[in-house]
């Protein structure tokens, strides 16, 4: 992932993002601390503020699974290469990324062991040992786990070769138990992402073509970054019987027949770390929902060195009245006020919490907002209570912001010109016909490096619409996009 002489480089000024949105990106990254490139090609180093987020991010979602009723577990990080290519379409789908060990110590393996680019193959054969009868169903498991895929572009949280992430793998008695699990969890999903990240997300269906190999249906959730183009921020699986039927996971039915089960899988990775900063990050670095943000308030002492013990003291005093937040007392005395203004600022923090002598005299903290940057002054007696209806206030913000943005845009045409014109100048979402051709959407592809992101759940079925590639009656409606 590191390019020559980057591991000894820092950032000392972020590009602004309308200069270069790509490397504004890395720049705030490096800048706040929340990962670092290795000499290791395409991994990196998830730095405790980084790592802290992420956590947030899990928990989150962690939460909303449990709450479904489902549980975690852990699978082998190895899979044996007898098991990964027992399923054709899905070793093909990822031969090119997988990793292998061949040695153990220094003995050549009797077969090679994939470290795991996804766990279908490896669960799939135990879930085979596990089900025998219809009382054995639904299996509800998620595991968090890291996997590694070999990348050949590489970009911090958005695509590297090991990343983080969660996928949960059910079985079911029915083909309708598991098409309802599969759109649950993306409604889970989308839920999620739009309340804890304050990201808004078009959720849909996956075109054939960009389906998860293996799958009988992929569904999504897209969403839109600054710089207008689309990140596939989750999936949802339904993989039918076709796994089922290739490691034999059957179950003597009620009727006493012995039938396969239906399956899911569903995941969402580290890269909704790079969703977030991409999302709602300015010129001055991160701005984070207070859901997630590691350190939702962070107190900033105002002193002259005579006041200093008071002014500390205080803070101290204020800090445990907000026990229940996220909070940071910096009473570093080694930087400037303004300095700590900035650099807590650029981290994303969202809430900026001033205490000086004259505030000591007058009962007051003064509040700055980071995504406004409006100051607001608060009676002690009311601080824990105003933060905490900031907080809600900056996260319902961001979403709005976000969507906005989104709705600004998104086009709707059928005509090719204009949608070839849209792509360069405007860019974001377009909605297109599509006659359901995959000639058409290999075309668009080629011809535009826009991609169907989706086919939306909800008001797919357009009136007197074409097909924008050629021009034929489209049964339904789909987003393009360029995307990450």
């Amino acid at each position: 992932m590191a390019r020559k002489g980057e591991e000894k480089e820092f950032v000392k000024e972020l590009t602004p993002k309308n200069v270069d949105f790509s490397q504004w990106y890395v720049d705030v990254i490096r800048k706040t601390d929340m990962a670092d490139y290795t000499t290791l090609k395409g991994c990196m180093v998830i730095k405790p503020y980084g790592y802290a987020l992420w956590e947030n991010i899990r928990d989150q979602l962690d939460m909303r699974i449990k709450a479904t009723g489902h549980k975690n577990a852990y699978f082998p990080l190895f899979v044996p290469e007898s098991l990964l290519t027992l399923e054709a379409e899905h070793v093909e789908g990822f031969a090119p990324e997988v990793a292998w060990v061949t040695h153990g110590g220094n003995e050549p393996l009797e077969e090679r062991l994939a470290i795991r680019p996804t766990s279908e193959a490896i669960i799939c054969s135990i879930y085979a040992k596990w089900v025998q009868s219809y009382r054995d169903l639904p299996i509800l498991i998620n595991q968090w786990a890291n996997v590694v895929r070999w990348e050949k572009v590489t970009r911090l949280f958005l695509r590297t070769t090991e990343f983080l992430w969660q996928e949960g793998h059910t079985c079911h008695r029915t083909l309708e138990e598991a098409q309802a699990e599969t759109e649950k969890m993306l409604g889970v999903y989308k839920e999620f992402a739009e309340n804890a990240l304050a990201m808004p997300v078009i959720h849909g269906e996956k075109t054939d073509s960009e389906k998860f190999a293996g799958a009988q249906k992929t569904y999504t959730i897209e969403a839109l970054m600054a710089d207008g183009k689309a990140l596939q921020a989750g999936t949802s699986h339904n993989l039918g019987q076709h796994f089922a039927k290739v490691f034999g996971i059957k179950f003597l039915d009620e009727d006493q027949s012995e039938k396969y089960v239906w399956q899911t899988s569903w995941g969402v990775s580290t890269r909704l770390v790079g969703g977030v900063v991409m999302t709602h990050g300015d010129d001055s670095g991160l701005m984070l929902p207070p859901v997630i943000a590691p350190i939702q308030a962070v107190f900033v002492p105002i002193y002259f060195s005579s006041s200093l013990e008071a002014v500390n003291d205080k803070i101290r005093e204020l800090g445990e009245k907000l026990s229940r937040f996220r909070v940071e007392l910096d009473l570093r005395e080694t930087q400037t006020a303004g300095w700590k203004f900035n650099e807590w600022e650029m981290k994303g923090v969202p809430l900026r919490i001033e205490v000086g002598p004259k505030d000591i005299q007058k009962k007051q903290a003064v509040i700055v907002r980071r995504d406004t940057r409006e100051k607001i002054f608060v009676p002690e007696e009311q601080l824990a209570e105003k933060v905490e209806l900031l907080l809600k206030e900056i996260q319902h913000n961001l979403y709005n912001r976000a969507l906005a943005f989104r709705n600004e845009h998104t086009t709707r045409t059928d005509n090719y010109e204009e949608f070839k014109d849209v792509l360069e100048n405007k860019k974001g979402f377009i909605i297109s016909g599509w006659c359901g051709s995959p000639a058409c959407e290999q075309k668009v592809k080629e011809e535009t490096k826009a991609t169907i992101r989706c086919i939306p759940m909800e008001g797919r079925e357009p009136e007197g619409a074409v097909c924008v590639a050629c021009g034929k009656p489209a049964p339904s409606k789909v987003y393009f996009a360029r995307s990450y």
